[in-house]
């Protein structure tokens, strides 16, 4: 019995095993089922997909005609148009009638495999998958020739991964739609080149004025390192950065076997003679802005070729009619002046120290005759105005505006640095040698504060130039750019935060869609409130009594002047609570003046410019009060000699200086630029102990 039961259990264990065999067999099947379901219903989704992309690409006979539609405008902030891409060089030429050499700098420098793919080239992808992966986003395109020519027709630029797979299926669309010569034909007649060109016989006429078999390799080969970065490599923009770029596309040349070493070498050498600029930036009443508006644009994502293509509306922070008061005053006042030929120069840069916005940038008279922009490409020594960064880094040490200094001949090892005209004026408060632009008093508060303090303050205020470690740059001996100088000041006028200027509001596509839109202002605080409050009140003064008079417009503002060895170059940087603006004057070959001061020509131009863009502000004053008195302060050791004179000198005995003049004894700090001065036979100053810790970077902490 027990026998028969034993089996019988054993039969139903062995049916139920069956049966759970049976259920995984089936839930296995329903999976699979349901997988190839899936499978299928991707396939089928990418085959349509597929599908519409292909359909995106016209009928061939709509491409071989395709025309590029230029309609993007640029904007002021009060809806005036500045410039438009609608003025351009454009003329379709036949593959025959393009040199070979054109075609081979082109093909040598965009896509050396270009004959041997179907529209996109793997290893180019592979790599640049790695970059993006590595990136974390898409950074690298790897895009062929035809890849180009797919996204310069039907795509935008953006750096998707989606329209990375529409450019190559076009592309391979293309490829088996054209032949090899006549997709290089297209592209080379509708890429974009800069300066309003569109296509190399565009380039030629735009650049050189030439037609293409006109063209030297030298010219070629510069015309085919366009296409990647065109306002960068701009010849008209930046002469040698198109050089480099230029020489590079003569080594893929050379690497590719297009031509010899010989020919590279004697092209390299080749210099480059351009045509004058085109009519197309002559209509443009703010040309160098919207060069610094493509860069910054550039930055962002766009490329030349899809804004001036885009129809876009790109709304910017310019005021116009500041702009337009800064382009007539600078002409005026030079010619005034005497200074009328092309290498008299002047720059003005204006913007918000309250939301950073670019009110006005002038990079030069005149920008047919000159592209380089003095705003952010000019280094040039600011002289004396470079003195309140000094006096910022003492008062940051706990010294006071009414605190006294000896303005009296003095020497620092063997260097006797001098004041203008030699005038000394004895025992006066620092706020007096500020005012008075004191080179002497200059030079003793570095020696108090220390080299490192003030370049630490210059730094953190927006001074990024390299800076010289020497106890010259307490007189200005050391470039700076405008743009630099003018956002320094900046930091004053907000009461103590750096703001950084901006130039683009948003940009709108064709159909009104906001593409791009500024973020919040970037501000960061740098110095203490009551710190800019004191230095606010010491530069008041420069202008009421000092060497800035020139540059009074009859409400609250604050500056100071700058003039350099030689009457080389000359400033003048102030403020209102809302405007900060600089100016430069100069000659770009670095040659002298004729005894102009950066109180006289730059406080003009700085007066007329301001007298329009503060006008929306009325006379607002600084938010706090002025901070100097007639008493005299204490006397700080190290600043006063008790041997020296102590007569206090008030404002009513003072004739203020109508020069504000740096001089350096011909002295050349190591390493320094040859256009601050000529190095001459007088002793040299001596330079900080080497035994002190290294200059400090933007952001480092240190004590000195």
């Amino acid at each position: 019995m027990a026998r028969y039961k034993r089996n019988n259990y054993n039969d139903f264990s062995t049916r139920i095993s069956r049966g759970s065999y049976k259920q995984e067999e089936d839930t296995l099947f329903d999976t699979l089922k349901r997988l190839i379901i899936l499978g299928a219903a991707i396939c089928l989704g990418g085959l349509v997909s597929l599908k519409l992309y292909l359909m995106a690409v016209p009928p061939i006979a709509n491409l071989s005609d395709f025309r590029p539609n230029m309609v993007t405008t640029i904007y002021s902030n009060d809806g005036e148009v500045i410039k438009t891409f609608n003025a351009c060089t454009f003329s379709k030429v036949s593959i025959n009638d393009i040199p070979k050499q054109l075609q081979q700098a082109i093909i040598a420098t965009e896509d050396k495999n270009f004959y041997n793919h179907n529209g996109y080239d793997l290893f180019g992808l592979t790599r640049s998958m790695l970059e993006n992966i590595l990136a974390g986003r898409v950074v690298q395109g790897g895009s062929t020739i035809t890849q180009q020519l797919s996204r310069m027709l039907f795509l935008s630029n953006e750096q998707t991964y989606t329209r990375k797979l529409k450019e190559i299926i076009i592309a391979a669309k293309i490829e088996k739609s054209l032949s090899k010569s006549q997709i290089l034909e297209m592209y080379l007649n509708n890429v974009y080149l800069g300066s309003g060109a569109y296509g190399v016989d565009g380039a030629a006429q735009t650049y050189f004025n030439k037609k293409l078999n006109q063209l030297t390799l030298a010219e070629m080969a510069l015309i085919a390192g366009l296409p990647q970065a065109p306002s960068v490599y701009s010849p008209f923009n930046n002469i040698d950065l198109a050089k480099k770029r230029r020489n590079r596309v003569l080594e893929r040349m050379y690497k590719m076997h297009y031509i010899d070493k010989a020919t590279m070498e004697a092209a390299q050498s080749e210099e480059i003679r351009l045509s004058s600029v085109p009519k197309y930036y002559t209509l443009n009443k703010a040309p160098y802005f919207c060069d610094y508006v493509m860069n910054e644009l550039s930055k962002l994502g766009f490329t030349e070729q899809e804004i001036s293509q885009g129809g876009y509306k790109i709304i910017t922070t310019l005021d116009y009619k500041a702009q337009l008061k800064a382009n007539e005053t600078i002409i005026s006042t030079l010619n005034g002046w005497g200074l009328r030929g092309k290498n008299s120069q002047a720059a003005v840069f204006s913007f918000s120290p309250v939301d950073g916005k670019i009110l006005v940038y002038a990079g030069g008279k005149n920008y047919a005759e000159s592209q380089y922009d003095r705003v952010t490409q000019a280094i040039r020594p600011p002289g004396s105005a470079f003195k309140p960064f000094i006096y910022t880094a003492a008062l940051q040490k706990g010294l006071s505006p009414n605190d006294m200094i000896d303005d009296t001949p003095y020497k620092l090892g063997s260097w006797a640095p001098h004041n203008y005209g030699n005038k000394y004026r004895g025992r006066i408060p620092l706020y007096k040698a500020l005012m008075v632009s004191s080179n002497v008093c200059a030079v003793r508060l570095i020696e108090y504060v220390g080299v490192r303090s003030v370049i630490q303050c210059a730094r953190m205020m927006g001074i990024n130039t390299p800076l010289q470690y020497d106890y010259t740059i307490a007189l200005g001996s050391n470039g700076v750019k405008l743009f630099e100088i003018t956002r320094a000041y900046g930091v004053y006028a907000s009461g103590g935060y750096k703001v950084e200027p901006y130039a683009i509001e948003r940009v709108e596509s064709s159909r009104g869609k906001i593409l791009y839109s500024a973020p919040r202002t970037k501000v960061e605080k740098v110095i203490e409130t009551d710190i800019a409050a004191m230095m606010t009140s010491m530069l008041k003064t420069v202008v009421k009594h000092g060497t800035g008079m020139a540059a009074n417009i009859g409400k609250p503002c604050a500056g100071k002047t700058g003039t350099t060895d030689d009457y080389k170059d000359a400033w003048f940087v102030g403020y209102t609570p809302s405007v900060v603006t600089g100016v430069w004057v100069g000659n770009d070959d670095n040659t002298r003046m004729g005894g102009l001061t950066g109180g006289t020509v730059p406080a003009i131009i700085w007066k007329n410019v301001m007298l329009q863009a503060t006008e929306p502000y009325g006379n607002e004053d600084f938010g706090y009060p002025d901070i100097l008195f007639k008493e005299k302060g204490r006397a700080v050791n190290k600043l006063t000699d008790a041997k020296a004179p102590t007569k206090y000198v008030d404002d009513s005995d003072v004739n203020a200086p109508t020069e504000d003049v740096v001089h350096v004894n011909n002295y050349v700090p190591s390493g320094f630029n040859e256009h601050v001065m000529q190095q001459g036979a007088s002793q040299r100053p001596p330079v900080p102990q080497t035994s002190q810790p290294p200059i400090p970077t933007a952001g480092q902490d240190f004590n000195n």
